[in-house]
């Protein structure tokens, strides 16, 4: 199985090279919003690490949020252009299943700070999605999780979570969703839980 995966989601730019079985990672805790400046540069600096060309990729997985507005777009759109290039299929991952995909039994919140004190969140069993996408307070958050254990990328202020691997995550939904993948490259769609500021303002 060989693919590409990207991940512009939030402020790490995470890519995924997969050549029959073998992963490659390239991780950029620092990209800030510059994944438009950076994205395919290191792309192809990681298919070459790995040997990989486009058109020897099965599929291209696309993490569409929730996260950043901006840099989700970023994303789907260079994920789709590949897939239009070479025509291949798409698999579509979203952030909280690379954060819930880091444990395979149990119940768990994938949880993403918004900022003044709101949160994305998405709970799990095991794998599979029992409280749907939502954004929440902190008083909603403060009732879930007497239900399930905290999960999230990183340090969030005044909440108790597990930091877990975003990479791994990614790499094992990939493996468990891979039957999902679709030849029609516009089924790839941001997956926005709420308005962006600008359209709030409006």
């Amino acid at each position: 199985m060989n693919y590409l995966a990207i991940d512009t989601s939030n402020t790490t730019l995470l890519l995924i090279a997969c050549k029959d079985g073998k992963t490659f990672v390239y991780e950029d805790k620092t990209c800030g919003v510059k994944h438009s400046q950076s994205v395919m540069v290191e792309t192809e600096k990681l298919l070459d690490r790995a040997g990989l060309t486009l058109s020897d990729c099965d599929f291209f997985a696309c993490v569409v949020g929730a996260g950043s507005f901006t840099g989700i777009r970023i994303g789907v759109s260079t994920v789709k252009a590949l897939a239009f290039a070479t025509n291949k299929p798409v698999l579509s991952i979203t952030t909280f299943d690379t954060l819930a995909y880091n444990k395979d039994s149990g119940k768990h919140l994938a949880l993403i700070n918004a900022k003044h004190g709101s949160f994305y969140a998405c709970g799990y069993n095991g794998y599979e999605v029992e409280f749907e996408p939502s954004f929440i307070s902190e008083s909603e958050l403060n009732e879930l999780k007497k239900e399930y254990k905290l999960l999230a990328f990183e340090e969030i202020e005044n909440v108790n979570a597990e930091i877990v691997s975003v990479s791994t995550g990614l790499i094992n939904a990939i493996e468990n969703k891979k039957h999902l993948v679709n030849v029609d490259a516009n089924s790839l769609v941001p997956l926005y839980i709420r308005k962006s500021q600008a359209e709030e303002g409006r």
